[in-house]
Formats: structure tokens, C-alpha cells, sequence
């Protein structure tokens, strides 16, 4: 037999006419508030696009002033970029996300009497589907996962590390298993695809690093021993920083304390880095070419890549340092691999092309600027600003301070769009901040426990 609803009680009717008469008083934009200057900032080169322009209050939202500045640019409808908005001053930045009302006027932090500096960037021509189902679930490990890794060059490929001691490939078009890595003699705790789609590298609890080919599902060599403890992390050089097209090179991070950077080709170590007084939690191989590492030694470090010396230690965290994160971690994963799915022929268009999409999501008001955020068990999150070269006697402060978790923050991840920053804690809680100032945005409750990782979509828009 069915089981009947009871009727509403007098309070839950009396909130759901409160609910529907708010949802009815839409804060309308006020007709008589006349017009508006604004003026259109680039804020990758910070160069002005034209002279201010009058748009009256009442039209000025987000959809027509990306309209206004297309038109203002030149682009045909079938060119046209759709483009975020922000406004700086005073220390402050305020994302425009309805319309210049509500975000400036009717606060007060502008007047009509103002000329509005309006900073656009451009935003993901292509819109990833919102996930609302479950399409596919692919059986074949016998225990639990522990880490997973898409490919460079799309998602129909997925490899998987699992507590069975195996690594598999899966194709997420059709939902099937496609190869199965056998090798390890532990549980397989990290992978990682190259930057070229050509390798798969994994990191096991048998403190060893395997490389597979990703087609045959076959190990390339012997596997990489050298760490006595097991492997924490693993980071390819960045494609367009390598010497050459054959010349492959991995940096994996370890619990015993030192990062290791291997010769793929020749499956030799080439540096090792030890400064560490505990494990290395987290490894990062930068576009500039400075390797990055987080341990629990509360410090994270700045290396060298090329004759592994170090550069510089950031000291703020009071608590281990869990993770870390690059505001171009997205461009140096995929290399040259886009939405277009058009490959470049030759090496060198491949290397010209990777360098390209580098700077274009490093360069801030004209400066090659690669942002970090570092994650600790002390409840915060620094965001740091290093310069491109970073001489050893540099002494670099964080920009801000990011404060609101209530327990440790496990995870950070920047946007690809370089704009935002997720941060995922044991308080079952995900913060999103501003990946420029480190200014709180929102508070994604939902979760019912700890939350150990956050991914945004590839056009930034889902999380």
C-alpha cells in the first residue's frame, strides 16, 4: 500500500507563501538612474579597448556588456567572446555578475557620476554539459581507488590506481575497460598521464614509479627505483620546456622526504632534491621551470629544474603543508591539446603552440605571473605570487591570507580559467575565493562528511 503525505502544516504553508511573495519582489533595476561611463581594460596587458562609453543603468548587465565590447573589437556574431567582468580599486575586487547595479551602484562603491573601469577577461568559448546522471559504472578493481587521472588530449580515456596493485585504463565513451597495468607489487597511489597523451606514469606504496604505454597497456622498462619510502606525487616537465620531442622528464615526490626527477628516455635519476626534514606531500613542475614542493615540514620549496639547486623556502604555515596548486596547472597538463581537438603536424608547432597557451594563462597586466595556493592542516591557505626568475636571495611573502576553514584544508585547485580557487576541508565544506586578491567568495555546503578533493570543468563554470 502507498504511503500518503501528510498535509502541509500552517508553518511550512506559511513559508512557502513567504518563499513564492520573495521570489515575486525581484529587485528591479530603477529606470531613472540615466546613464553610466564605462571603460574597458584588458586585464591580461591592462591596455584600454577604446574611449569610455555611455550605456544607460537600466541595459547595463553582464550579456549586453559583453555585446558592447565584441562590437567595440570588431568581432562579427560568428566571433564573438564571451568575457567576465570585474572592478578593482581601493584594495577591492568585485566580480560583475548580474549587472553593474547591484553590484556597484547600489552598494555605493560607485556613483552614476563615476567612470567605471570595467577589467574583462575572456571566458570559455565552448560550455561543458552539467552532469545529472550517472552514465556509466565500470567494474574491475578489487579494492578501493585511490587515484584517478583523465588524458591530455580529451576524457575519453580515464586511468585508475587502485589498493589491488593495479593501474587500468578505462574508455569513458563506451563505459568498458580498456587495458589493465600490471607491475606494481603494492597499492597504486598515484597516476599521471604526459603532457603529449604518449605515457602513463604511476607512483605506488612499493616506493617505486612505472611508466606504460597507454595504447598496449605495457610497461616502457624496468621501473624506477631509487625512494625508500612510498610515493607521494608525480609532475611532468612542461611540454614546451623540454629539450627535446624524445626527451621526457617526471619529478615524483616521496614520504622520504626528497623529489627525485627522472630521465623517462633513459630511466636513470637525473637530479635529486633534498632539503626536506619530512615527507614531500605535493610536487608541481612549473612553466618557468621552477619545481615546486610542499611537505610536512611546514615549509614549501622552490627548486631549480635544471641544475636542482634551490631557490627559495616559503615559510608562513604553522602545520603541514597538504597540498598545492598553479594557476596554469590546467594549460601545462594539456599542452597542446584543446577544445578543438586540432593537433599541431610538427614538433615544433606543438612546442610554439603549448608555450602560447602557457603565457596567455600566466600573463596578468602585461606580467608573466604564475600564481600559487598552498593547502594546511593549520585550517588556512596562502596564495603566493613568485616572480618569473626568482633569484636564492629573494624573499617572497604571500598575498593574502585565506581564513574560514574550521578544520584541515586537504585540496586546492585553481580554475582553468585562472580566476577562482576551490579549497576542499575536513569541515565538509568547499570555499571558493578570487584567485587574484584571495578575497572570500562563497561556501558550497552539501557534503554530510570530510571532503578531500575538488575539479572544475574545463570552462571553469562547474566545480
Amino acid at each position: 500500500m502507498a504511503t500518503v503525505l501528510p498535509p502541509p502544516s500552517k508553518r511550512q504553508r506559511t513559508a512557502i507563501a513567504e518563499k513564492a511573495h520573495d521570489q515575486q519582489n525581484i529587485d528591479a533595476i530603477p529606470s531613472d538612474l540615466g546613464s553610466v561611463r564605462v571603460h574597458f581594460y584588458d586585464q591580461s596587458t591592462g591596455q584600454p579597448s577604446g574611449a569610455p562609453v555611455a550605456i544607460p543603468v537600466a541595459d547595463a548587465t553582464v550579456k549586453n556588456l559583453e555585446l558592447l565590447l565584441n562590437t567595440l573589437q570588431g568581432n562579427d556574431a560568428s566571433e564573438r567572446v564571451p568575457y567576465g567582468f570585474t572592478f578593482g580599486a581601493d584594495g577591492q575586487v568585485v566580480d560583475i555578475v548580474n549587472d553593474i547595479y547591484r553590484a556597484l551602484l547600489k552598494p555605493g562603491l560607485r556613483t552614476t557620476e563615476d567612470t567605471i573601469s570595467l577589467h574583462y577577461t575572456p571566458q570559455a568559448v565552448f560550455r561543458v554539459r552539467a552532469v545529472s546522471r550517472c552514465s556509466a559504472s565500470i567494474p574491475g578493481h578489487g579494492e578501493a581507488i585511490l587515484a584517478t587521472s583523465f588524458a591530455s588530449s580529451s576524457s575519453s580515456r580515464l586511468v585508475t590506481g587502485s589498493g589491488d596493485n593495479n593501474a587500468r585504463i578505462f574508455d569513458t565513451d563506451t563505459g568498458t575497460p580498456f587495458q589493465t597495468l600490471k607491475g606494481h607489487t603494492s597499492w597504486v597511489l598515484v597516476a599521471s598521464w604526459s603532457p603529449d597523451d604518449t605515457t602513463i606514469a604511476t607512483g605506488s606504496m612499493d616506493n617505486t614509479v612505472r611508466l606504460w604505454d597507454p595504447q598496449s597497456g605495457q610497461p616502457l622498462g624496468q621501473p624506477l627505483k631509487g625512494h625508500t619510502k612510498w610515493i607521494t606525487s608525480l609532475a611532468w616537465e612542461p611540454y614546451h620546456l623540454r629539450q627535446s620531442s624524445t626527451l621526457q622528464r617526471l619529478a615524483s615526490s616521496s614520504k622520504d622526504s626528497t623529489v627525485r626527477i627522472w630521465d623517462s628516455t633513459s630511466q636513470r635519476i637525473d637530479l635529486v632534491l633534498s632539503g626536506h626534514k619530512s615527507s614531500v606531500s605535493c610536487v608541481r613542475w612549473g612553466g618557468t621551470g621552477t619545481i615546486y614542493t610542499a611537505s610536512h615540514d611546514k615549509t614549501i620549496k622552490l627548486w631549480d629544474s635544471t641544475k636542482g639547486t634551490l631557490i627559495s623556502t616559503l615559510t608562513a604555515h604553522a602545520h603541514w603543508v597538504n597540498h598545492l596548486a598553479l594557476s596554469t596547472d590546467f594549460v601545462l597538463r594539456t599542452a597542446f591539446h584543446d577544445h578543438t581537438g586540432t593537433i599541431p603536424s610538427t614538433d615544433q608547432e606543438k612546442t610554439a603552440k603549448a608555450k602560447q597557451r602557457f603565457e596567455t594563462a600566466a600573463t596578468v597586466n602585461n606580467t608573466l605571473t604564475e600564481r600559487l595556493v598552498t593547502a594546511s592542516d593549520d585550517c588556512t591557505i596562502y596564495l603566493w605570487s613568485p616572480p618569473s626568475s626568482p633569484s636564492s636571495n629573494t624573499a617572497i611573502k604571500p598575498i593574502a591570507c585565506l581564513l574560514g576553514h574550521q578544520k584541515q584544508v586537504n585540496h586546492v585547485t585553481f580554475s582553468p580559467s585562472g580566476s577562482l580557487i576551490a579549497s576542499s576541508s575536513f569541515d565538509n565544506h568547499i570555499k571558493l575565493w578570487n584567485a587574484t586578491t584571495g578575497a572570500f567568495l562563497h561556501t558550497l555546503r552539501g557534503h554530510v562528511a570530510a571532503v578531500y578533493m575538488s575539479c572544475f570543468s574545463p570552462d571553469s563554470r562547474l566545480l
